[in-house]
């Protein structure tokens, strides 16, 4: 089963072709900012990207027709059951008019659809960022004007959930409790029990531990005195929650390998801050694995932070107790997309509708 997998990213679209799981094809496309500071909106870029991507293609003798099936990186949704959506016309509705938001992973099901409607196959999604299997006691935020929503790292963590599962253990996803962490720009910690993540913290909108560019939860009473001080306008506000957060905010950048370095040269400031940032990864796995009533398989970190063993072990250090930690470095989207649309054309899932 060949499968061209359309991943989009704010300056750069990433695909790849596979045959089953096997990469056969990759390139990341790179766009500049005047390139896409020409289109007022995300949407906008549709064309732009899909000829790119189908130039490349032809460039590399790769025939759109040997495909079968396109998948794009799922964008921001209604919420939904994890698992591979087909991109059905209420999809393409959502994505063109950023009913949710504006992402650039929301051209990946548009582009999917349109390539593969010209060729007469599927086109599918995975796991997409909004995917919401929580619990009803876990939706209570505290107010009733107030709901917790899930925005986080939903096809990493499950593709290396499913992979543990498999590999660690031989057994199916659906039989295993996990607690997932996902260390990038962003941090999720995922409580996932017998194949659904039924609490999660809201990666992106300030939840849970702070990131290299994001605060993660803050003392509310200082945020709102901070928003009705005069010196902050509401963009400003929302830059120190995600973009100018965590250990952008800190320190000045947002790159943990440069922090890492920075403390293991002697920068006492450094090494704090990237001690805390580990301190309230474990404090949220502990959180997580009380979701799960202490019965824990296995505690998984993946993303890019996790190949910073340092970084790695002081989380263990604390929570090793729990369960044993095995790590997953990086995230292997491309080919979590692709095992996704595998999934159906195999038979082993069935497509769901959105």
């Amino acid at each position: 089963m060949k499968q061209l997998i359309i991943n989009p990213g704010s300056t750069s679209t990433k695909i790849a072709v596979f045959d089953d799981e096997n990469e056969i094809f990759e390139k990341t496309l790179r766009h500049t900012s005047e390139e896409i500071s020409k289109f007022k909106k995300v949407t906008d870029q549709f064309e732009f990207r899909k000829n790119i991507i189908l130039n490349v293609l032809k460039e590399n003798n790769i025939e759109i027709k040997s495909l079968s099936a396109i998948v794009g990186r799922g964008g921001l949704l209604k919420p939904i059951e994890g698992g591979t959506y087909t991109v059905n016309d209420k999809m393409v509705e959502d994505l063109k008019s950023n009913t949710v938001g504006e992402h650039a992973s929301n051209l990946g099901g548009l582009i999917a659809r349109s390539i593969a409607d010209e060729i007469n196959v599927p086109s599918f999604i995975v796991d997409p960022v909004v995917v919401d299997e929580i619990e009803d006691v876990a939706r209570i935020s505290g107010h009733p004007n107030f709901n917790r929503i899930c925005i986080w790292h939903a096809l990493n963590q499950k593709a290396v959930a499913r992979r543990a599962a498999k590999e660690k253990f031989g057994k199916k996803y659906e039989e295993m409790n996990f607690v997932v962490v996902h260390l990038g720009g962003g941090i999720s910690v995922g409580a996932h029990k017998k194949g659904k993540v039924i609490d999660v913290n809201n990666a992106l909108n300030g939840e849970g531990p702070f990131s290299p560019e994001r605060s993660g939860s803050l003392p509310m009473e200082e945020v709102i005195k901070a928003c009705y001080s005069g010196k902050f306008t509401e963009i400003e506000m929302k830059k120190m929650i995600v973009g100018k957060g965590g250990l952008s905010a800190y320190l000045g950048t947002n790159n943990a390998k440069e922090v890492s370095e920075m403390g293991s040269n002697g920068d006492k400031k450094a090494d704090l801050i990237y001690r805390a940032m580990a301190y309230q990864v474990a404090k949220a796995i502990g959180e997580y694995a009380v979701v799960l009533d202490g019965e824990v398989d296995c505690i998984l970190i993946t993303g890019g932070i996790a190949y910073d063993k340092k970084f790695v072990d002081m989380i263990t250090k604390k929570v090793s107790f729990i369960a044993e930690v095995i790590t997953y470095p990086g995230e292997d989207e491309l080919l979590a997309l692709a095992q996704g649309g595998l999934r159906v054309l195999n038979g082993t899932e069935k497509a769901k509708s959105y």
